[in-house]
């Protein structure tokens, strides 16, 4: 696996490495928020050149995506895996980030599981849970009214396709909650990953930190276990194959993010995507099909960078970089292997 480390650490926690181990004699909880927001200040604080990427990294795949995701205005991660040869490329991908609405996937797969185990089925009816105006943080978990009831074959359509959060917090209830999609995370190996809050409570609570410059571990996960995640659905690891086929449909027809993993893929990609936004922070993770076949697992978690049409430009461009240089290395692989094929009598 490829790892690669942000250009440049952000200034707010620019500090000695003596400064980092000292944290050791702290609390655990604050040791793992600091350490994992400030564990970068080990590799330097000098600015880097393209010839210091072209020193660092062996490739120049490796060298675009390092350059792409210079976390100077901010902390970007990135994860992604060629699923036909399993080579990896990563940017802080053991940082926590924003889940936002990226978790839908989650809450969508817990409830196709209950599916499968005969607890519900794609028909059962659930109100759309619409939040009731509060003020910020005046009660732990945001006022909620019931609306419409809608079947849920339709709530996991518009949860997904048009990121509805009415329809998530729908089928969030009748699954058990943030706990449930939780335990149902670990139970596929999936560990840096957790919903803390309904989605209602979650934008009614947001803003209260910089995600730029400050890491919650609450409605969170790393960009490793998003594409995990991913991985597994797409390859039918987690779920059935009606339930797959279900969840990748959805993913398939996602009408949100314009302007991020599709923007600039060519016509002949296939991208089957879940978007997520909340203040300073944008994402978008999902699976890039080329027309040979392949596929790669992409998540991208962007904060900062001045602006959110800035961070969906970053989003664009990096998803761009992954996919030329995963399809670069295939012509490179399929090359290799036809010259050092056997030659037939």
């Amino acid at each position: 696996m490829t790892t690669l480390f942000p250009a440049r650490p952000f200034a707010r926690f620019a500090a000695p490495l003596l400064a980092l181990l000292a944290l050791l004699a702290a609390p655990a909880t604050a040791q793992t928020t600091e350490l994992n927001a400030r564990f970068d200040d080990a590799f330097g604080t000098e600015a880097r050149t393209p010839q210091t990427f072209e020193a660092i990294y062996a490739s120049g795949f490796e060298q675009r995506i390092a350059e792409l995701a210079d976390g100077n205005n901010g902390r970007i991660g990135v994860a992604a895996i060629d699923l036909s040869t399993g080579e990896r490329i990563a940017v802080l991908d053991d940082q926590l980030f924003p889940l936002a609405s990226t978790s839908k996937i989650a809450v969508a797969a817990k409830y196709l599981e209950m599916v499968e185990q005969g607890k519900y089925s794609l028909t059962s009816e659930f109100p759309l849970l619409i939040p009731v105006r509060s003020a910020k943080f005046s009660s732990p978990a945001a006022p909620v009214r019931e609306g419409k009831y809608m079947p849920a074959i339709d709530l996991i359509e518009i949860m997904i396709t048009r990121s509805s959060n009415p329809a998530t917090d729908a089928l969030l209830r009748a699954v058990g909650g943030p706990v449930a999609v939780n335990d149902w995370m670990q139970r596929q190996g999936i560990n840096e990953f957790s919903i803390d809050r309904d989605i209602a409570t979650l934008v009614r609570d947001d803003g209260e930190y910089d995600p730029a410059t400050w890491i919650d571990d609450r409605d969170a996960a790393s960009p490793r276990a998003m594409v995990k995640l991913l991985s597994g659905l797409y390859q039918g690891d987690f779920l059935s194959a009606e339930s797959r086929r279900v969840l990748m449909g959805a993913l398939s027809r996602t009408r949100t993010g314009t302007r991020r993993i599709v923007a600039n893929m060519p016509s002949e990609a296939r991208v089957s995507h879940k978007t997520g936004s909340l203040n300073n922070t944008s994402s978008d993770i999902g699976i890039i099909e080329a027309p040979d076949g392949r596929a790669m697992a992409v998540a991208i978690y962007v904060t900062g960078q001045g602006s959110r049409l800035a961070r969906e430009r970053k989003i664009a461009a990096i998803a761009r970089a992954l996919y030329d240089g995963f399809q670069a290395q295939a012509r490179v692989n399929r090359q290799r292997n036809w010259t050092s094929a056997p030659m037939g009598n």
